[in-house]
């Protein structure tokens, strides 16, 4: 029996271990379909379509417990929809907004900075100190993120000739930071899988009300195979299938290792970009690369290690 355990125990670890490599190209899809939805389909209406149809899948997987907790719902209402709002409608909508008019690459690149800008966040606003090599993280991190936004001529500063979608994603960036802050901070009856679905349906109604707006006065959508087709895309992939890879390899590798995921993202943002998309990586990208990623193992190895 305990041969059988272990046994079982090491295929579930190098099944973790291979999603370490999974993960981020299945976030990095999303990149993708931001970069190829403008023809198709408007902002709103694709995040709108995706966190209802990654709801709709993950409700039907946690529906036991839903059922069974259901008068836990009223009271943690006001979260979900706090949540949803962050996470769905910001880092959803504004991620396709921002994509209009820049790069998967670039998006990569500020994304990969959320952990640093949690530690930040965590240090301004919940009074958690921070270590020495933990701020040289941040400024590192931060210092590339604007020589990307950039696109490596600082002098931009002087005139604000700044991209208006690195902007949107910036923000993004910062309130996937106040979601997770958030979400460790708030304590909740639901499992995480649970929770999600709520969260889910949370979003989906704060999205409600900017859709129909949008449907006005907006972008239009175009009720067609390819909008289908990234809306399911978006939805199954870097929504419910990167959730639950992502709890799986939590389970048996540890949030430290996990943590190795975030290295690989901008790398996968740009393979994708290139091939793909056609983009191009610059000089501005190299550079930013060269001081973000540096920055995310500093926050991440002080955070581990005491003394530094």
């Amino acid at each position: 029996m305990r041969a059988g355990e272990t046994a079982a125990n090491s295929a579930d670890t190098a099944k973790a271990q291979a999603l370490l490599f999974i993960i981020p190209a299945l976030w990095a899809v999303n990149y993708l379909v931001a970069r190829w939805a403008p023809p198709h389909i408007a902002p709103h209406m694709l995040a709108l379509g995706r966190w209802a149809l990654a709801a709709l899948v993950l409700a039907c997987i946690a529906w036991p417990e839903l059922r069974a907790k259901r008068q836990h719902i009223a009271a943690e209402w006001w979260q979900f929809v706090v949540l949803g709002a962050l996470g769905m409608w910001v880092c959803g909508a504004w991620v396709y907004q921002g994509a209009r008019s820049t790069s998967a690459i670039n998006i990569g690149l500020i994304y990969a900075t959320s952990p640093v800008m949690i530690a930040a966040l965590s240090a301004a606003w919940l009074k958690e100190p921070l270590r020495p090599l933990q701020w040289l993280g941040i400024g590192l991190a931060l210092a590339g993120v604007v020589h990307v936004v950039l696109r490596g001529n600082w002098t931009n500063l002087l005139v604000l000739q700044l991209n208006p979608g690195d902007l949107w994603i910036a923000a993004c960036a910062v309130a996937w930071a106040l979601y997770a802050l958030l979400l460790k901070r708030w304590h909740s009856e639901f499992s995480p899988l649970a929770r999600l679905a709520l969260t889910a349906a949370g979003g989906c109604a704060v999205l409600v009300l900017p859709t129909g707006l949008e449907v006005l006065y907006g972008p239009s959508s175009q009720l067609s195979w390819q909008a289908v087709a990234l809306v399911v895309a978006a939805a199954l992939l870097p929504g419910a299938g990167a959730y639950f890879a992502y709890s799986y390899m939590q389970r048996h590798l540890g949030a430290a290792r996990v943590s190795a995921t975030l290295y690989l993202g901008p790398l996968y943002a740009a393979v994708f970009g290139t091939v793909f998309l056609g983009e191009s990586l610059g000089l501005h990208h190299l550079a930013g690369a060269a001081l973000i990623l540096p920055g995310i193992f500093l926050v991440n190895a002080a955070a581990r290690k005491p003394g530094f």
